[in-house]
């Protein structure tokens, strides 16, 4: 954690602002690799752990823990950062471009191993704060700590340990995993100044009914259960057979599209290039986690029904669905 972060640091029980104690700091190369954090107004007391603030309120549902702790089994064994995560990462939060985040203060809800925090640093951002409820934000204060504009915490976006003062705040991926998705989203809003900008990308259930007919109760009674090291090993056959189909039927055209005829056409085909190990990680992801919501697009409209101006919401490559909205004065005074 460098020091720069306590400007945009809050308690997550009261949204006080948060200062480092004295006593028992450890700092290594511009960044306090240990102490503790003090609230100014409830007196609570967070560590940090190997460079990274743990700010979690004082309680915190087993499900979202859980959750957690299932991705990050993952992020933390399976961590390099790859050159097409640029593309893919743009392409969810369309059109927000990378210009959109040079100068500007960003929160980041949900950072996994922090591919995507390094990106928005990458563009010039002011500075970047992701939080992460599982040990993954381990993975990504280590995949950012030579970015000066880059400050990582655990925390839970439920309750955000951070002030309502950004330009732009965005969750990639995320909000769907979240037992109240849309209250995910409220909670991501309300730490964004009026006028700021907010962006997510979300499951769609358009386009996805089989999933949800099919894999979804899978998933929810068998597979979420199985130890992780033994999901891994009975993925790798439907991984295979994807890759191969991909491999065989998804060759992208020169505008970078998928057969329109076959189902998950754009997607399949924006895969292509994937090595094996991608395809075996995304089968996991969707077997792996005890909460996943497929969103209808009115449900996903209906977030940004009121509190926001140009309001948007798209569907991406038909399975799913991207929003960005600017925050009135009124949205973000009162989830805040």
């Amino acid at each position: 954690m460098r020091r720069e972060a306590l400007t945009f640091f809050a308690c997550p029980n009261c949204g006080h602002v948060l200062s480092l104690c004295a006593e028992g700091i450890r700092e290594d190369s511009g960044h306090v690799i240990g102490g503790e954090l003090a609230c100014s107004g409830c007196g609570s007391r967070f560590p940090i752990r190997d460079g990274v603030p743990v700010l979690l309120p004082n309680s915190v549902e087993a499900v979202k823990t859980e959750t957690a702790s299932r991705f990050a089994e993952e992020w933390t064994r399976w961590s390099d950062l790859r050159d097409y995560y640029v593309q893919e990462f743009f392409a969810w939060i369309a059109p927000l471009t990378a210009a959109d985040f040079a100068g500007k203060a960003v929160f980041e809800g949900g950072c996994g191993k922090g591919r995507h925090t390094a990106i928005a640093a990458s563009c010039g951002a002011k500075a970047v704060v992701a939080i992460d409820l599982g040990d993954s934000a381990f993975v990504a204060f280590n995949h950012t700590r030579s970015l000066p504009n880059a400050h990582v915490a655990i925390g839970d976006l439920l309750q955000p340990p951070v002030q309502p003062i950004f330009d732009l705040a965005f969750s990639v991926g995320v909000l769907h995993h979240l037992p109240d998705p849309a209250a995910g989203f409220r909670s991501l809003a309300s730490r964004v100044r009026e006028g700021g900008r907010v962006a997510f990308w979300v499951y769609g259930q358009e386009g996805n009914e089989w999933i949800t007919r099919f894999v979804d109760p899978i998933r929810l009674h068998v597979t979420s259960k199985l130890p992780a090291w033994f999901l891994r090993a009975i993925c790798w056959p439907p991984s295979l057979l994807l890759w191969a189909v991909i491999k065989l039927f998804y060759r992208p055209r020169s505008n970078g599209k998928g057969p329109a005829f076959l189902p998950y056409g754009d997607y399949f085909a924006s895969m292509y290039s994937y090595p094996f190990d991608e395809i075996h990680a995304n089968v996991f992801d969707q077997l792996v986690t005890p909460v996943a919501y497929y969103l209808r697009g009115d449900e996903v409209r209906a977030w940004l029904a009121k509190g926001f101006t140009e309001a948007a919401v798209r569907s991406h490559r038909g399975y799913s669905w991207s929003g960005l909205a600017t925050v009135k004065r009124s949205a973000a005074a009162s989830a805040s």
